[in-house]
């Protein structure tokens, strides 16, 4: 026989759910790293001739990782004595880091069955706090390498890129809740979150946003794959130069597929306008180059543009910004005026242009940061500022996407929204009773004919037996509606005002209205159910039925049924009604 352990109280559950995250984060920081570490000790090895041992080459890639976090670091050993910064960040060596401390905050924060669960918070803090004691040893560990972390980055911004990351994962564990913000929010904030129909829009303009950033990224990397592919041959230089044997060419290789990202970026900034800085004394622009640019021998860089002024194909970079503005207003549109919905829940022009601004402003925003982490000094004196300026980038992203992105909106909403004679939207039935509505609008019965069988011009409908062969055969009665055409198998399906109220079709011989006998309302109930006799005979049988339990009241007719008594019955018959209806005495209650 064995015995059961005993509960473990609150506090000690919370303890341990709280040491599983941090060490959580712990696992994280150290997989990424590790990883790291082994790329860097196998190009270390294979290298013929290594300038330091197993020690330099981990200190060097305790540095680079973190770079990875945005860490800015120094080189102190220079030809000139000085020591050169190095800020630029390769942008894909972040991916892995970010997303292993977003994984292991979600699975922190992820209830399972047998194992306790932090609170939120406690697993947020948990996480970062275990991932942020190994990045501070592996900042004081690279101190004597080759390679040092200037230690005001720490703070920020690596602690505040780690915090960003677990705060992701925490929120995704959560099911991404749009709300209720905190309760030292705004009052204001509160309400408006708390509003379905602000969560819609907002979820609006920031898909939207991040569509036009992303369409943005994506036609600068097109840009740098056309001008490489101008300039394949001096990228090939670049590359042979910079190392001769294979392990050197395949750490070259590598950095330069992190780059990738940046390069991205900067042929972004050079479509928005602002361009980006090859030195402190040059700036590319689609205007053309200026100044001396201070390029290293790099093969990404053969992608930059020659000296001298522009040409049409410098020009023809302005097409990305413009795709971009058009991509954000078409998925802004397509929440405006769905296809699959009817006209009356369309946003009104003022919500259209709201939401657009705002995903032009998330647009600038989102283009703004990527721009400050893809650029940075390389070195000191010219080659201290390199890449694109964020306060440039982004400001000219914000103008292009909402110049273009806000009237394209207006217009493709009116576009979508046209009227409904020229069949703009075929794949969305009519609601029942708007044919009617129209017809009746053109004092039409659906056969363009009046109420009369007349046509427009007075004539007879009889008198145009073409209008009755093309129904039979299955013609659309309008031209200019497509969708009205007639049943396969030849047979046109008519509709007229009374066909359409009732939901049916008409009979083969024409319209419910061709019938003499017809009448409109001929569907309403004729039983004698409401008449004065049967509801005192109806009265009169439940009361005995009751057995006593039916209240005695005097009848009480309305004044509508009152005045139709009075205006149906003579007025020898109002004596005879006063009178009890039955022998006890008491009144028919109707």
């Amino acid at each position: 026989m064995t015995e059961r352990s005993p509960m473990l109280p609150p506090e000690r559950t919370r303890t341990l759910a709280l040491a599983s995250a941090f060490l959580r984060g712990v696992a994280a920081a150290g997989l990424g790293l590790g990883s790291l570490a082994v790329l860097v000790t196998v190009l270390w090895i294979s290298s013929p001739y290594p300038d330091s041992g197993p020690g330099g080459a981990l200190r060097a890639a305790a540095a680079v990782w973190l770079l990875a976090h945005g860490a800015e670091l120094v080189r102190p050993d220079t030809l000139s004595g000085v020591p050169a910064p190095v800020g630029v960040v390769p942008l894909l060596l972040v991916v892995g880091p970010v997303w292993l401390a977003h994984r292991a905050a979600r699975d922190a924060a992820e209830p399972e069955e047998g194992r306790p669960r932090p609170s939120q918070a406690g697993a947020f803090c948990a996480v970062t706090a275990g991932y942020l004691l190994v990045a501070a040893g592996a900042a004081a560990y690279a101190r004597g390498g080759s390679l040092r972390v200037v230690p005001d980055t720490l703070a920020f911004p690596v602690a505040l890129v780690v915090a960003g990351a677990a705060a992701a994962g925490v929120w995704t564990a959560a099911g991404r809740p749009f709300g209720p913000l905190p309760s030292w929010s705004p009052l204001v904030l509160q309400e408006a979150v708390a509003r379905t129909l602000f969560r819609d829009r907002a979820e609006a303009a920031w898909r939207a946003a991040a569509v036009g950033t992303a369409v943005l990224v994506g036609g600068g990397a097109l840009l740098v794959a056309v001008a490489l592919g101008r300039d394949v041959a001096a990228a090939q230089d670049a590359f042979l130069a910079l190392a001769g044997d294979w392990s050197g060419r395949v750490a070259v290789l590598l950095l330069a597929v992190s780059l990738v990202p940046n390069a991205a970026l900067w042929g972004a900034a050079y479509g928005l306008g602002p361009g980006f800085a090859l030195g402190t004394g040059a700036t590319a622009t689609p205007l053309g180059l200026t100044g001396t640019p201070a390029v290293p021998h790099f093969p990404l860089l053969a992608a930059a543009p020659d000296q001298g002024p522009a040409t049409p194909l410098n020009w023809a970079a302005l097409a990305v910004p413009a795709v971009a503005a058009l991509a954000v207003a078409w998925c802004v549109v397509r929440r405006a005026a769905p296809a699959d919905a009817p006209r009356a829940q369309a946003w009104s022009p003022r919500e259209t242009v709201l939401v657009t601004g705002l995903a032009a402003l998330g647009c600038g925003a989102g283009t703004a940061l990527l721009a400050a982490v893809a650029g940075g000094p390389l070195g000191s004196g010219a080659l201290a500022a390199f890449g694109p300026v964020w306060w440039l980038t982004g400001p000219a992203a914000l103008v292009w996407t909402a110049a273009i992105g806000v009237p394209a909106a207006l217009l493709l909403r009116l576009w979508r929204l046209r009227e409904r004679g020229w069949a703009w939207r075929r794949d969305v039935d009519a609601p029942d009773g708007a044919e009617d509505i129209e017809d009746v609008r053109e004092g039409t019965d659906g056969n363009g004919t009046d109420g009369s069988g007349a046509d427009g011009n007075g004539a007879d409908a009889d008198a145009v037996p073409e209008a009755d062969e093309a129904e039979e055969t299955g013609k659309p009665r309008r031209w200019w509606a497509p969708w009205r055409t007639g049943a396969p198998g030849g047979s046109a399906v008519q509709e007229g005002p009374a066909g359409s109220a009732a939901g049916g079709t008409a009979p083969a011989g024409g319209t419910p209205a061709d019938d003499p006998g017809f009448e409109p309302y001929d569907f309403l109930p004729t039983d004698p159910w409401h008449e004065n006799e049967t509801r005192e005979a109806r009265w009169a049988s439940l009361k005995r039925g009751s057995g006593g339990l039916m209240a005695d009241f005097p009848a009480r007719v309305p004044a509508a049924l009152r005045s139709e008594e009075t205006a149906e019955q003579p007025t020898e018959a109002k004596d005879a009604d006063a009178k009890p209806a039955d022998a006890d005495g008491r009144g028919a209650t109707p």
